[in-house]
Parts: C-alpha cells; sequence; structure tokens
C-alpha cells in the first residue's frame, strides 16, 4: 500500500487513539476510536478515506472479518474520528495504532502487517451480563435527582435497589464507595452486586467517550433533556453531536423495553426514531400533542395536568399521581425542572410496572434535603434569612436556580454567589454572567482548582462582562472559594432575602458552615407557607 496523501500544509497529527469497551457515540458495541487533528480545514475526508482503507486491508492481511467502520468530521473541519468495531481487545489497539500511522503516511502496509502478525490478540471483549432490571439515566441537567428519585420509589414499592450516581454508588440505601462513578466502572460494580432486584444507574457523556457504555443493553432509559454543557471538550462541539453521545442510552434499549424520552425537548424526543423499545413520554404540557401520539401508538405519557402528575397510557384510565406543590422535589412547585424530573421518574417507575399509588406515595416520601439529594437545591432557613445550594454548573442549571431563589424570595433581594468551572466555552460563560445578572446581590466564588487552563482574571472578567449584559449594575467582588463568597452574601442579607450558591466544590463544608451557624432545613410545608404569602 502506498503512503497515504498528507497535504503538508495542512499540519495533520493523531491527536488520540481511545478503545472503547462498550456501547458508544459510534457503535452499539465496542469500538476503537482513531482522531486526528489538522492546522487548517480541507484534509480530514482525505485522512478519514484513508484510515478507513487501512483498517478493511489491515483486517484482509491478517485474515479477520472487516469490521464496521465510520467517521466524524468537526464544525470547524479540524478534526476527524474514525471508528471501527472489534472482537479481541489487543489486536484492535494495534490495528488503530497502524492505521494511525498508515493514515499519515508515517509507515507501509507490509511493515505494519509484520508488527500485527506478532501481536497476540488478546482477550474478548466482555460486558456484563445483567441478571437484574437495568434503568438508565442520561441528559444534561437533572440525572442525578431522577436517578435518586427512580432508586427511591423503587425502594419504598420494594425492591432492592444498587445505584451509581455522581456521588456514587449506593447498595440497598448505603453509600459503599462514594466519588463519581456515572461511568463504565459503575455499572460493573452494580451488576456484580448479588441480592439486588433493580439497578438504576445515571450514565453520563463523559463515560460513553471515555469508555463506553458498561452493559450491552437496559431495560428502562430515561433522557431528561439536552442542553448546553462541556461543549468543545472530547470531540463534541455542538448540542446535536452531544445528542448523538446521551442518544446511545435509548439506542441501546432492548425491545420490549421503555425509552422515556422528554416530549419538550426537541432533541431527546428525537430519540424515538433510533430505540427499538416504546416510546413512554413525558411534558409539562397538560395537551402535549407528542404525548398523545405516543400514548396513540400504544405508548405511555405522564403529564403536568391542573399541577397533578398524571400518568396516561394506552387502553387503561388516567392514574393520578398527587399535587406536585405536595412533593418536595418541586420545591413546593416552584422549580420546574424538578416536576420535570419528577415525570420522567414516574414514568421510568411506571415502565417497570410499579403501581401507581406506590409511585405517587415515593414522590412524596422523597425529601429534598442534603442528605436525600445533596446540592440539588437544598433550602435552609435561620432568622427568616434563606440560603439555596446548588449544583447548578450550566445555563439550564442556573436559570432553574434563579426560579426558585426568585420564588422564595417574593420579592425580596436575591443575592447569588455565582461561578463554574474553567472548561467552558468564552460563549458558556459570558451566558452565565447574563443570567447572574437577574440577582440583586452578586459576588464571583472562585474555583482555582478547576480553571482547567483558564486564567482566573479572564474567567471573572467573563463573568463580569456577561453579568453588565444582563443588567447588573453594581460592584462584582471576588472570594476565593464558595464558603467565603457565601459568607459575603449572608454578612450583606436582610430578613427576607435568600443567598444561593453555585456549590460545585465545597458542599460539604457548606452544609457543616449552615449547621453551625444554626440554618436549619426548609420544610415543604414552609415553602408553601412563604409562596401562600
Amino acid at each position: 500500500m502506498p503512503r497515504a496523501a498528507n497535504p503538508p500544509d495542512h499540519g495533520v497529527e493523531l491527536l488520540e487513539l481511545r478503545v472503547l469497551d462498550g456501547p458508544n457515540r459510534f457503535f452499539t458495541r465496542p469500538a476503537v476510536k482513531i482522531e486526528f487533528v489538522a492546522q487548517r480545514p480541507g484534509a480530514m475526508e482525505p485522512i478519514a478515506a484513508g484510515a478507513a482503507d487501512a483498517i478493511r486491508r489491515l483486517h484482509e492481511a491478517l485474515d479477520l472479518p472487516t469490521p464496521r467502520i465510520t467517521h466524524r468530521i468537526s464544525v470547524d473541519g479540524l478534526r476527524v474520528a474514525v471508528a471501527f468495531t472489534w472482537r479481541r481487545r489487543t489486536i484492535a489497539q494495534a490495528m488503530g495504532a497502524s492505521t494511525g500511522r498508515l493514515a499519515l503516511g508515517r509507515s507501509t502496509h507490509r511493515r505494519e502487517v509484520s508488527g500485527l502478525r506478532a501481536t497476540a490478540h488478546g482477550p474478548l471483549s466482555h460486558l456484563p451480563r445483567p441478571r437484574i432490571p437495568i434503568v438508565a439515566v442520561t441528559g444534561t441537567n437533572g440525572k442525578s435527582t431522577t436517578t435518586r428519585l427512580i432508586a427511591h420509589i423503587a425502594t419504598e414499592a420494594g425492591m432492592r435497589v444498587g445505584m451509581t450516581n455522581s456521588d456514587g454508588i449506593v447498595v440497598r440505601g448505603e453509600m459503599v464507595e462514594p466519588g463519581d462513578w456515572t461511568g463504565f466502572g459503575g455499572a460493573a460494580r452494580i451488576l456484580a452486586e448479588p441480592g439486588l432486584d433493580l439497578a438504576v444507574l445515571e450514565t453520563a457523556r463523559g463515560g460513553i467517550l471515555l469508555r463506553g457504555i458498561g452493559y450491552a443493553a437496559n431495560d428502562v432509559s430515561v433522557v431528561t433533556n439536552v442542553s448546553a454543557d462541556h461543549l468543545g471538550l472530547q470531540g463534541i462541539d455542538t448540542l446535536d453531536e452531544l445528542a448523538e453521545v446521551k442518544g446511545v442510552v435509548p439506542r441501546i434499549t432492548r425491545r420490549g423495553g421503555w425509552a422515556v424520552l422528554n416530549a419538550d425537548d426537541d432533541r431527546a424526543w428525537g430519540m424515538r426514531r433510533g430505540t427499538r423499545a416504546a416510546i413512554h413520554a413525558f411534558s409539562l404540557d397538560a395537551g402535549s400533542d407528542r404525548v398523545r401520539r405516543a400514548v396513540a401508538a400504544g405508548g405511555r405519557g405522564a403529564i403536568l395536568r391542573d399541577g397533578e402528575l398524571v400518568l396516561l397510557g394506552a387502553g387503561r384510565r388516567a392514574r393520578k399521581l398527587g399535587p406536585a406543590a405536595e412533593m418536595p422535589v418541586t420545591v413546593a412547585g416552584l422549580s420546574r425542572y424538578n416536576v420535570a424530573n419528577a415525570l420522567a421518574a414516574a414514568a421510568a417507575c411506571d415502565a417497570l410496572g410499579i403501581k401507581a399509588p406506590r409511585i405517587g406515595r415515593g414522590l412524596r416520601s422523597f425529601a429534598q434535603d442534603a442528605s436525600a439529594n445533596p446540592g440539588r437545591l437544598n433550602v435552609f432557613e435561620r432568622d427568616r434569612v434563606f440560603v439555596i445550594v446548588d449544583f447548578a454548573h450550566n445555563e439550564a442549571g442556573l436559570a432553574g436556580l434563579m426560579d426558585v431563589a426568585e420564588g422564595v424570595a417574593g420579592g425580596r433581594a436575591v443575592r447569588l454567589a455565582f461561578g463554574t468551572a474553567g472548561d467552558r466555552t468564552d460563549e458558556i460563560l459570558l451566558a452565565l454572567g447574563r443570567l447572574a445578572g437577574r440577582a440583586d446581590d452578586l459576588v464571583i466564588a472562585e474555583k482555582e482548582h478547576y480553571l482547567r487552563g483558564r486564567k482566573l482574571e479572564e474567567m471573572n472578567d467573563l463573568l463580569r462582562r456577561g453579568a453588565g449584559d444582563g443588567g447588573y449594575r453594581g460592584d462584582i467582588g471576588a472570594r476565593p472559594n464558595e464558603i467565603e463568597a457565601l459568607q459575603t452574601l449572608l454578612g450583606r442579607a436582610r430578613p427576607g432575602d435568600v443567598c444561593a450558591v453555585m456549590a460545585h466544590v465545597e458542599r460539604s463544608e457548606i452544609f457543616e458552615r449552615l449547621a453551625a451557624d444554626g440554618f436549619r432545613p426548609v420544610s415543604i410545608e414552609r415553602l408553601s407557607e412563604l409562596i401562600s404569602a
């Protein structure tokens, strides 16, 4: 095979070789991804074609079946990811490296085949064989809350549940391994646990992109939404590309299972075309045409009707689960996105066969506090000053936090400690600032260990500029951490004010400080009283 053409003026280089051990962005089975980068556009199509040809010829030379091959070119035309399926890990990884050299014209077919013939083929791909049903939850916002809700409802219904989320691995209600376990390893740990009846697995974009999904198929998939987050990282630059990654979860839902999809989100709803499962649509709109069509086609629906959560299904009467305002996770109905999360969880439990009365009881008994749902709209009060601690880390999350803060404040001041990680685009940081501009008082909560390549002053400047664009006219100071930023706001607060903090780093320390300073969790009854007033 001649050396592949590689126009030197484009400066093409190999960016990454990655073995994906489970279903992934490209295929529903293990794959190898080879990613190339160029200094200028124009070289990616020839590189992709050369890489695909190299993959085919290498397999033929080794008398191996030709794998499936695909590629994705980035929106700026400067990167291409070429992927192919594999059966034997070691030889597949070696072929990926050979393909990179051949596509760049840095080796010959004969030399690479000679090296590959001396390479052990390695183990077959291996994914756990689930003995229990799997519910997989993905989306941009609300994954952790929805995962916890499903696990809680199923536990209250008498099931022995294993759960993974961004806080850890939980077995039968006990934390057995703290940390972010939303990827391949967390799934493997839960599926190896004996004596469980159900696995509820939060499945994040990072795990899918870095290693693939840790199981071949699920029984129920949930997609909460698709909105801007982590764009510009790991080859994902657009919302459509992000949707393609998250769409793997419903794509591997087994025939006879259920895909729970947000009918109010165009990209989540579009995933129905790629799944073999039946559709369980959820919507905040009681008259949603998408839900109506899903039910008419033999599927199911979960809607908000006259303030109540209602389950629909072909050939069965509507089942009321109770008023949204009585479910603590909705923060007395103020949190619209948590109402949507409650609908998604109810739909997933309905798909599992849990009866409506049990689902309703589970939604009403799930506490919205620092123990049951830490860092997700946890509300505290001392002497009529309120604090809200939330993980809001993107535009949708911050918008939801501001809605709740304004609802609790009821016209009093909303004071916000805001900030996020540095691996966001300038556009996203400016947008976060614009949303923060809704507040009456702002302080930047710096996160020095999460700058991820940005300079601190550059990041603060973008946040300040965004807040100014959003209408904020005051000075915006900065504090070195989340606790100091919150303490600054509390020092300026008056009775009735709400101090909200975007807590990503010091959540546990904030909870401890609030408890030590006499702040107590606010009950659903107290929230209802505030809203009525």
